[in-house]
């Protein structure tokens, strides 16, 4: 049904990655740098910045370790995605207006604290883990020619072009960003990276005000194509990703369908993966995205 529904000959398939015990990739992230951590550094604790996804994996990280963790999230962040990360025993601290204030707030804290720093995506051990991802979707479809993913800070891009360039090469990735938080895709167009973009996106995952120093560069050289989606294109994969595979996608999940769709006539008749990152969608997006019963 889904490559009927994408049409020009596309074949897909869907990494679903909104089965994990967090509903999300990002707890690959926070096992690899988790399970690296020195026995010191385990004792003093870990602290991250997120807007839910990555502290999930963080704190589910720290409860199998039994290490203390701390989230920072910013205030009025999706109230689902909060209870979740305090339900796996983190020390859930409500900081910042967005996600760029949360991260300056994060790094005062960790200072004060003396804990292990897990940021989101400037780290190799969280590139590392994301790349896991791509590796598995090669090794069961061989074939593929392309992966759509949706970006944010960049750990699943780069992971997967670092992985794709050892492994299968000729697999071109594509990256989806949201209209209302450009700046990961403003950098990489001009070249330059770019910090305190506007931000007003319902896709928390992708909802990112910079570029960042370990991956900019990689996303400039590897990047097949970048392109930005609207709130309501997101909303749709949101009710198709439903309706066909009946998984419930959160926003940044629903963004590889929704880029999928933009990009299909350059795709023609090629094998394509997309993400469905993470599952964790708000109620509140979820009434949006269905329309009212008549």
């Amino acid at each position: 049904l889904l490559n009927e529904f994408v049409g020009h000959g596309i074949r897909v398939w869907v990494k679903h990655e909104n089965h994990h015990p967090t509903q999300s990739f990002k707890i690959r992230n926070g096992l690899s740098v988790m399970t690296s951590l020195t026995p010191e550094e385990r004792a003093r604790g870990a602290i991250g910045a997120s807007t839910g996804n990555h502290g999930q994996g963080v704190a589910y990280a720290g409860k199998l370790l039994n290490v203390p963790v701390a989230i920072c999230v910013p205030v009025g962040n999706n109230p689902e995605k909060n209870a979740a990360i305090r339900a796996m025993g983190a020390d859930l601290i409500e900081t910042g207006a967005n996600y760029e204030e949360t991260v300056a707030d994060c790094a005062r804290i960790r200072a004060e604290r003396g804990m292990t720093l897990v940021h989101s995506t400037n780290d190799p051990r969280v590139i590392a883990g994301a790349g896991t991802m791509t590796l598995e979707i090669i090794e069961q479809e061989p074939a593929i020619d392309a992966i759509i993913i949706a970006l944010g800070g960049g750990s699943q891009a780069v992971g997967a072009l670092t992985v794709l360039a050892e492994r299968a090469p000729h697999v071109k990735v594509y990256a989806v960003g949201a209209t209302g938080a450009p700046a990961q895709y403003e950098s990489w167009r001009q070249g330059k990276r770019l910090s305190g973009q506007p931000i007003d996106t319902f896709a928390e995952g992708i909802a990112t005000g910079s570029a960042y120093e370990l991956t900019f560069e990689a996303l400039r050289a590897g990047l097949a194509g970048f392109i930005t989606v609207s709130e309501d294109a997101m909303y749709a994969g949101v009710r198709d990703l439903i309706r066909i595979t009946h998984n419930v996608p959160e926003g940044a999940g629903a963004a590889g369908l929704a880029g999928l769709h933009a990009l299909a006539p350059q795709l023609a008749g090629k094998r394509v993966a997309i993400v469905m990152c993470g599952g964790n969608l708000s109620m509140a997006s979820l009434r949006r995205a269905l329309p009212a019963e008549r």
